[in-house]
Parts: structure tokens; sequence; C-alpha cells
């Protein structure tokens, strides 16, 4: 059987299915408001007449480049391709404005490059141990996974932490709007239909990020002057750097592949831990301060990011519980074919479970290929004055947040949401937590609530209920520690500032 496995995925027209599919992944991962998500939504129908091998492969590299894509844009012009390239626009846009947007390229598709393999090594050598812990992760569980990823807000703080805080806060007020998910008691409606569905994750994502930014470069003639430079960094120069960083992308593709098993935690909140987790144990931080072109946080950000995607198919795989919206769309593609995921398939159809987990390694290497090569052209984006950039930013932001739900009510909220968000930047209030809040203020309340329930089925009080469990009690330690070391970070820098200012008036 394995010989036969690696001739179907070294056959040429396997090879020319991944290659289109990692390639059209990495384009729509670019264009905001698009994803790799969308463009398997789209191309799920041509699969049908495709081998079932075929089909979930191809669409398993737009997956892959998908992830990746979207960090593109998010370098050059501050406009994240997804809400998964959030942390990268952090980091690589301010090395972008330094005239070293081509380094911040490399070490973004290098960083995807070996979180892939990572991801994609654990689906194959893991799948079913990793799928049995992802098993014992109830709703007490869950709740103290987005506690910890609501706990890197104090990371993100930059000059104020209490503006961090309230656009946290902003970010939790919008996730809140529509339905209850217990109850179904509609919540800041205001009598509005479109209203009750609520607004979802990435017209948020574009408003704040896509939108804001757009909105602050009209007009600014200043930004043309600063985003192209000629770099004279080297492939292979950076390339020993990230390896030179390998405990970082360790760690970072690790909390990726592991958040991506867990069913119903997103991309974005492994995304935040690891950028959360290397500005806590960065070396570099005083030098150059996270949010001003850290290099260490496109490396953690990039690393989970792509490790994620073999993650969140572990689950799907093994037991035919989908990690992601998108490995659902792959999994309903095996189902088109007649095919069930889960432990049937391994006895049923073992080659395409198998040319599957080892073709997404050519996936990978597909992806580390025309992200390597392109590099050098993608940058040229930035000699394109921002008066030609904005108009087609808006247009394809304005399409993507449409053809997520069909919704004109959206664009409506990204529109508002990113007028929003430019206020905020003329005021230093950093967009980054709002998104943190609104994506995971949904999962702290609907897994608080359901744990409240089950603790009333069992007869415990709540407590009882959350703390006789062992993984709850680990998890809850580990976000009280998180909390401790980023706040105490944020005072540690005003201890540094005050000494600073001291012995400057002593001298």
């Amino acid at each position: 059987m394995v010989l036969s496995v690696f001739e179907q995925i070294f056959h040429p027209q396997m090879l020319l299915l991944v290659l289109g599919g990692v390639l059209m992944g990495v384009v729509l991962g670019a264009i905001p408001g698009l994803s790799g998500t969308i463009g398997i939504a789209l191309l799920l129908p041509i699969t049908f007449n495709m081998q079932p091998a075929q089909a979930i492969l191809t669409l398993g590299g737009i997956f892959m480049g998908g992830m990746y894509g979207g960090s593109i844009t998010a370098i050059l012009i501050n406009v994240p391709g997804d809400l998964c390239a959030t942390c990268t626009a952090m980091e690589g846009y301010p090395l972008a404005k330094k005239g070293r947007a081509l380094e911040a390229l490399y070490y973004s598709i290098f960083s995807s490059m070996m979180g892939g393999f990572f991801g994609v090594l654990c689906m194959c050598l893991f799948t079913p141990q990793l799928a049995k812990i992802a098993l014992k992760f109830g709703p007490p569980e869950m709740f103290f996974c987005a506690m910890c990823g609501l706990a890197v807000v104090a990371a993100l703080s930059g000059k104020n932490r209490w503006k961090a805080f309230f656009a946290a806060a902003f970010g939790m007020v919008i996730s809140v709007i529509g339905m209850d998910p217990i109850d179904g008691v509609q919540r800041f409606t205001f009598g509005n239909i479109n209203a009750m569905s609520g607004i979802s994750t990435i017209p948020v994502c574009i408003g704040m990020f896509c939108f804001a930014e757009m909105f602050n470069n009209i007009g600014n003639r200043v930004a043309n002057k600063i985003y192209y430079a000629k770099n004279t960094v080297t492939r292979g120069s950076v390339l020993k750097d990230v390896i030179r960083h390998w405990k970082l992308l360790i760690k970072s593709s690790a909390i990726g592949t592991f958040v991506g098993i867990l069913p119903g935690i997103g991309a974005s909140m492994a995304i935040f831990l690891s950028y959360g987790e290397a500005k806590r144990t960065s070396k570099t931080q005083e030098e150059i301060p996270f949010g001003t072109g850290n290099k260490e946080g496109i490396i953690a950000a990039e690393s989970a990011n792509n490790a994620l995607v073999g993650g969140t198919m572990v689950p799907m795989l093994a037991l035919g519980i989908p990690g992601s919206p998108t490995a659902a769309m792959i999994g309903s593609a095996l189902t088109i074919h007649g095919l069930m995921c889960g432990p049937d398939l391994f006895n049923s159809s073992p080659d395409i479970a198998y040319v599957f987990m080892y073709g997404m390694l050519i996936a990978v290497a597909v992806m580390a290929f025309i992200g390597t090569f392109g590099v050098k052209y993608f940058s040229y984006i930035l000699k394109i004055k921002m008066k030609y950039i904005v108009p087609v930013v808006f247009v394809f932001a304005l399409f993507g947040t449409y053809a997520l739900n069909n919704s004109m009510f959206e664009v409506i909220a990204a529109i508002v949401l990113g007028i929003i968000g430019a206020i905020f930047k003329r005021f230093d209030v950093p967009c980054a937590p709002v998104v943190i809040g609104a994506v995971l203020c949904d999962m702290v309340e609907l897994n608080m609530r359901r744990s409240i329930k089950l603790a009333k089925i069992y007869d415990k009080t709540l407590l009882t209920y959350v703390f006789t469990r062992p993984l709850a009690i680990i998890l809850a330690i580990i976000f009280v520690f998180l909390f401790i070391v980023f706040f105490s970070m944020g005072n540690d820098k005003k201890k540094k500032v005050k000494e600073q200012v001291e012995q400057s008036m002593d001298e």
C-alpha cells in the first residue's frame, strides 16, 4: 500500500492539482475579505468529477496556501487578508514602513513553511492519539482556553493598558449583538431583523484593520514616500535566522497544532496565544518592542498559523469531528464521494487517508516554493501609490464582506467599524484587542453557560463541577499565570521609563 500511496501523490496530474490549489489559496488569502475557506467553498462543486484523493488534496492545498496568503497584504499595506494574519500585520507592517518589507515577507514564508511541516507531521504520526486528547475537553476546559486568549490583551496593550482593555470590551459588546446562543433572546438588535444573526468576526476584522487603515491613508501623501525601499537581505540569511529561533518555532507550532485539534476553538486563538507567548519570552523586547517590527512576532504568528492546518484535520480524520469550518468542507468532499470521515475511513479506504496526509507535505513544499520565489514580486506592491491601492482594496474588501453571508448589513457594519477603527488609531487605541474580544467573547459566554447547566445536571455548584476536573484546573492555573505575567510586563516598562527619566534629570 505504501508504494501505491506514493505513486498517487507523485502522479503529474496530482502534483498539478496541488500546485493549482496552493496558488489559488495564496491569492485568495492575500485578497482582503476573502480566504482559503471561500476558495474551498467555490471549488467544492468542481471536485465532484475528481477522484476522492485528488479532491481532498486539492482542497487541502487551498487551505494551506490560504493560511499563508493573508500575511502578504498584512505586511505590505497593513491589511490582513484574513483574521489569522492580524498579529503578522502588527509586526510586519512596521518593518515594511522601515523599508524591510522583503525581509518581513521572507520571515513569514519560512515560518509558515516550518509550522506547516510541523502540523502535517503531527497529523501523519499522531492522529489517533491527538484526537483522544481533544475528546477530553469539555465546556469548562474550553472556557479557560478562551480566557487564556483574552489574557493576551494585556500583552497587546502598547502604551496604555486601559485603552487596550477598553478596546477588548468594545469587541465583546460587538460579539453579544444578536440572538442569545442558549435562550434565543434578542440582544442589542433594536428591532433590526438583520442584526438578529449578529456580526461575524470577518466584518470586524476587515473593518478594524482594512477599512480603518484605508481611511487613514486617504490623502496621506507622506505614506507613499516610506512604503518601498530596496533591501539587500538574502533568503539564506533570513532562513538561518528563522532556524536560530527553533525553540520559538517549535513552541508556536505546537500551540497551533494543539489548538487546531480542539474542535470549535478557532484559528485566531492559536495565533494570539503564540504571539503573546513570544512576547512574554522574548529577549529582544527591550531593543525592539513588539508592535514596532519585531521579527519574533512574525515567526510565532505564522508558524502557529500554518501548523494549525494539520491540527484541524486530526479530529476530522480520526473521529469524523471537523476541527474548523474549513476542515468540515474538506470532509464534506469525502462525503460527496461516498466516504465517511472517522475510524471507518482508515478501515475501508486507508489509501485515500494516507494520500491526503502525506500529500499535504507536498502542499507545504509547494507553498514554500511559491512564497520564496514570489516574495520579490509581492513586495512590488509597495511601489504602487496609495491613491491607487485604496480603491482597489476597498472593492475587494467590500466584495469579500458581502460574499461571506450575502449580507449588506455586514458590509455596512464593516464600514462603520472601519470609521470607528480610524478614530481609534487617531487616539492610539489599539485595534487588535477589539478583534480578540469579538472572537473570544462568544466562546467564553457559551462555555460558561454550558458549564453552569452541566453543574446543575450533576447536582453540583459551578466551582465544585469545574475544579473537580484536573484538566480544567491546569488550564485555570495557566490562565492566571499568563494574566499575571502579561500584566506585570507593562508595570516593568513603566518602572524602567521612570528610572530613565530620573537618571536624565539627575544628570
